[in-house]
């Protein structure tokens, strides 16, 4: 029997939050103290430790896929992180803008491509590269940042590895192949769309300097090799979603499949032991890893407390239209938390038992917390690209809304329309 009801549960719950995110608390330690402040108030207090534990009970295919995610998201960090200590992610951007002779490419691909190194304000690593590009073409501060910021955010969305859809997956038990297929026509659109209005009226500009073949073909396998443990732990997890093994029930083909881009990695870069400690001195890699964990707490209490009987009988008698629901409660909580595992914890929390989590539903519910999250003041990505370029986030707004709402529209057709 809980302490107080579920709806006085909840409203203090998320008044916590809200301060936690006021006083710009890490958003794992966001996370888990929400959800162990929820259980004080709604959980009998000797079941608190049942609850925790219950969340990564390894008897149990819950428990399971809670751990398997936990330590995806953790070795997801560990490798980014190498990525960076290695100089592979430099060789890589460095190959893509000796390959590519066209500014305007090079400017959409770079941003990108730092984006598969999925850390929190990563957009002030892509933002040098962009601004020496950017220059050829006489870009204005403000559609300097706008380029940077978008298109850094255009990967994630069909990218295996990166958290958001993991976590997704994980707490709605829809594999992450299902999900990404749904995101494909969004991250088309998100390009297309950046792509006008990133250059919107700016002339064609080719770089001078021509490679000739020895130097196309040494900067081709630069970027072969930079790119090959990234590409490893893609081929490995859509190897083993098809294989029909059952481990993406269990969240096991991407924890396989970061392990193999681990390897290539050290392999390829010879890796000493001093490089790869050093990643385990900084607190990144342990928040990112707390708030895969606080995310499935978050749950097991939310469904413990039996939560998900505030909002059931409001979506049986049409009082709360469920499409409405699935937009707005993940984006506006991507908005508030500033990032897009906070948006669908807490989402998916809310709606646990409410219905069921189809890929349609569980892509929906990704989007709207993950566009949410990347126009978000609270983002760390929009807050350094805008101080980096010395522009208002104002300024930058004036493209990143109209991207923001034809990218959300064409969520929404994917989701009424397959």
């Amino acid at each position: 029997m809980g302490l107080v009801e579920p709806v006085i549960a909840v409203i203090a719950a998320f008044c916590l939050l809200g301060v936690l995110l006021y006083k710009r608390v890490n958003i794992g330690i966001i996370l888990n103290v929400t959800a162990l402040f929820l259980a004080f108030l709604s959980v009998d207090w000797s079941k608190i430790p049942t609850v925790v534990y219950a969340t990564t009970d390894p008897q149990t295919l819950d428990g399971r896929l809670a751990i398997s995610v936990v330590l995806a998201t953790f070795v997801i960090m560990l490798l980014s992180q190498l990525y960076r200590e290695t100089g592979m992610i430099q060789n890589l951007s460095e190959s893509i803008g000796k390959l590519i002779n066209n500014p305007k490419a090079v400017l959409s691909v770079l941003p990108a491509v730092i984006g598969f190194l999925p850390v929190a304000g990563g957009a002030l690593m892509s933002a040098p590269l962009v601004d020496i590009e950017a220059e050829k073409l006489k870009l204005e501060p403000d559609r300097k940042a706008y380029v940077n910021l978008w298109f850094r955010h255009t990967i994630f969305p069909v990218y295996p590895i990166s958290q958001p859809l993991i976590v997704t997956a994980g707490l709605t038990g829809v594999a992450i192949s299902l999900i990404i297929l749904r995101q494909v026509p969004v991250v088309l659109a998100m390009i297309v769309v950046g792509y006008i209005i990133g250059f919107w009226k700016i002339p064609k500009v080719k770089n001078n300097q021509k490679l000739n073949k020895d130097e196309v073909n040494s900067s081709l396998k630069d970027f072969f090799i930079a790119f090959s443990p990234i590409l490893a732990t893609i081929v490995v997890t859509f190897f083993l979603d098809l294989a029909g093994l059952g481990l993406s029930q269990q969240g096991f083909d991407v924890l396989l499949a970061t392990v193999a881009g681990l390897v290539v990695l050290i392999i390829i870069s010879r890796l000493n032991f001093r490089v790869f400690m050093k990643p385990f001195k900084s607190w990144g890699i342990y928040g990112v890893t707390l708030a895969a964990y606080g995310a499935f707490l978050l749950r097991e209490t939310m469904v413990t407390a039996g939560i998900s009987s505030i909002f059931t009988p409001l979506i049986a008698n049409g009082s709360v239209d469920i499409v409405l629901l699935l937009i707005i409660a993940p984006a506006v909580l991507g908005l508030l938390t500033g990032s897009p595992q906070g948006g669908v914890a807490l989402s998916v929390s809310i709606l646990y038992g409410v219905l069921a989590f189809t890929p349609k539903v569980a892509a929906l519910i990704y989007i709207s917390a993950y566009l949410g999250y990347t126009v978000a003041p609270t983002h760390l990505c929009f807050t350094f690209t805008a101080d980096y370029f010395k522009c208002t986030m104002g300024k930058m707004y004036r493209y990143v809304i109209p991207s923001f709402l034809i990218s959300f529209a064409t969520a929404l057709l994917v989701y009424f329309l397959f």
